[in-house]
């Protein structure tokens, strides 16, 4: 999530009830005024006295019953208020979906459901469940939840086309037009057509400039243009029009950063710290603006007042620790990553930690340190392991790294994200026998391990002997029926059935792997195939797109210099 998504504030429709509704949950249903026959009444008494009961499962279903049977908006109602008790959000999209079906101008519904969809990251769901809620309103605000959408890792393309089609429909009334055409330009500024994002900024009248959004827009289209005095001037009139928004205090202390005006960054800073009190991480994004520009002092400044404090994010101390490590202070860079707790950021701190000690010409120091680490943090120890395994080899000790390995799985050989680690790693190397062997025992301790059974597999695939692709076809196969959504597994079917010839087969697994995991190792398989089912032209598309998106490619590389045609 980035620092903007703390701030943009999706609006939507808490389907948790609130404590004033938990007193009589029905309260406010409406009431039931069609005439019933015998199994509808039965159906509905049961569905109230399952109401009466807590049962509001049950409820809900008996009331969605009685809606399908009499296509009643008041029942489908009373079934989704229900459902909210039941803290089932299935239940809940089931009976706002036919809620909506039924009665397609059901505000409630649309709020409901928009808000399920932002809760799952179907943004463009979310979004156009958000339009039939906006819909000519004359104070929508699109703009916002676009923003907000796209702040929390929204795809802005799939964004764009529910905002055209809106904005296809006659009858607009200005302001929704408008905001819709800011939306739009939000979602071309993310895809970096910054100049198509103009032209839609330009289209608006002088009327626009009293929309908080437009300066929104205006000043996000500045920035990435790398116009930051423009993006300054923008923020400070949308704050004029929205004093309450913090977004422009945000975005003023970015402009003010990269314009080096110290003083006023610091002040907006503050303010928005102050102001935004109950979002404790906001005050690490901040500090994060501060250091990609190259202010670590400034970074502290924000950061050290909150040491300490029994309610301080832990990554606090990761980035304190950073910033120590970069000024070469190690010891107190140790100081601050011991304090991370068990979580999320545990073990980059603990891998930072030893790099810096490393670093600084100490790797005997950081192997201690490790080694210390793995008796405080039992839950740990197999990854810090690793931590320490990935130091000697990028140190060159590569015979410590076995001997650390091996003195580990003697003492406990049964731990499995070593041994895969270990097998991994001899891949890597090209040590085919040992990396087979490993991931053998793995699969004889966990049969139902799909990582093993996937590695293992694509490694028969991979070694070229037509004999071992049966066998490695039956194992990526019940990889497969273990994780089926796994990009990874559907790859590895997609390279065996490359090895076997079947080249339309491996097409549609490789490219189903590939829109789920663009990474350079599926991108090398894709382009082979491509090439040798003669569609030339997306092959070469594909391979400058992986040249250009990854920095590091070796299996793209690896292609070239064995097909280097493919290149020409």
């Amino acid at each position: 999530m980035t620092l903007s998504a703390f701030l943009a504030g999706c609006q939507g429709f808490n389907i948790a009830p609130s404590s004033a509704e938990i007193r009589d949950p029905m309260v406010n249903a409406p009431p039931i005024t069609r005439g019933l026959d015998a199994s509808g009444l039965s159906t509905l008494l049961i569905a109230e006295f399952a109401g009466l009961r807590g049962d509001y499962r049950r409820a809900s279903e008996g009331y969605l019953e009685a809606a399908n049977r009499y296509q009643s908006p008041a029942l489908v109602e009373r079934a989704t208020l229900a459902a909210r008790f039941a803290d089932d959000p299935l239940l809940v999209e089931e009976t706002a979906r036919r809620w909506q079906s039924i009665s397609p101008e059901a505000l409630p519904a649309a709020e409901i459901l928009s808000t399920l969809a932002s809760s799952r990251g179907d943004w463009q769901e979310a979004l156009r469940q958000a339009l039939i809620l906006s819909e000519n309103s004359e104070d929508s605000d699109i703009t916002r939840f676009v923003d907000a959408a796209l702040s929390g890792g929204a795809n802005p393309e799939r964004l764009a086309e529910p905002l055209r089609d809106e904005l296809s429909q006659p009858q607009l009334n200005d302001h929704f037009r408008r905001d819709l055409t800011l939306a739009l330009a939000l979602t071309e500024t993310a895809e970096g057509n910054l100049e198509q994002a103009q032209q839609h900024l330009n289209s608006l009248g002088s009327e626009a400039d009293q929309m908080p959004q437009r300066w929104l827009v205006t000043t996000r289209v500045a920035l990435d243009s790398e116009r930051p005095s423009e993006a300054r001037r923008a923020a400070r009139r949308g704050l004029a029009l929205s004093p309450d928004d913090p977004r422009f205090l945000l975005l003023m202390t970015r402009a003010d950063i990269l314009l080096g005006n110290m003083t006023s960054a610091r002040s907006n800073a503050d303010a928005l710290i102050e102001l935004r009190r109950e979002v404790p991480l906001l005050r690490v994004g901040i500090a994060q603006l501060f250091l990609e520009q190259g202010y670590p002092d400034e970074a502290s400044r924000l950061l050290t007042p909150v040491v300490g404090e029994s309610d301080t994010p832990p990554v606090v101390y990761l980035v304190l620790g950073n910033i120590a490590a970069d000024q070469g202070d190690v010891d107190n860079a140790l100081l601050y990553y011991r304090q991370v707790p068990e979580g999320p950021d545990f073990l980059l701190s603990r891998h930072n930690a030893a790099q810096a000690l490393v670093d600084a010409g100490r790797l005997m120091d950081a192997r201690a340190f490790l080694r210390v680490e793995r008796l405080h943090y039992d839950a740990a120890y197999s990854d810090l392991v690793i931590i320490e395994s990935q130091l000697l080899d990028a140190a060159g000790k590569l015979a410590e790294t076995d001997a650390l390995l091996n003195r580990e799985l003697e003492r406990v050989p049964d731990d499995a994200e070593l041994r895969y680690f270990r097998a991994m790693r001899a891949w890597e190397n090209g040590d085919t026998d040992t990396s087979e062997s490993d991931l053998r025992t793995l699969i004889e301790q966990q049969p139902d391990n799909a990582n093993a059974l996937n590695a293992l597999g694509y490694t028969l695939a991979d070694n070229g002997n037509p004999n071992d692709l049966d066998e490695a076809e039956s194992l990526i196969q019940r990889a497969y029926e273990l994780q089926p959504n796994n990009p990874a597994i559907q790859d590895s079917l997609g390279w065996v059935a490359f090895q076997r010839g079947d080249l339309q087969t491996a097409l549609r697994w490789i490219e189903q792997a590939w829109a789920q995991l663009p990474d350079q190792e599926v991108a090398a398989h894709l382009i082979e195939i491509l090439w040798d089912l003669d569609q030339h032209e997306r092959a070469l598309q594909l391979l400058e797109e992986a040249q250009q998106r990854f920095a590091e490619r070796p299996l793209v590389d690896a292609l070239i210099q064995r097909r280097p045609e493919i290149a020409r």
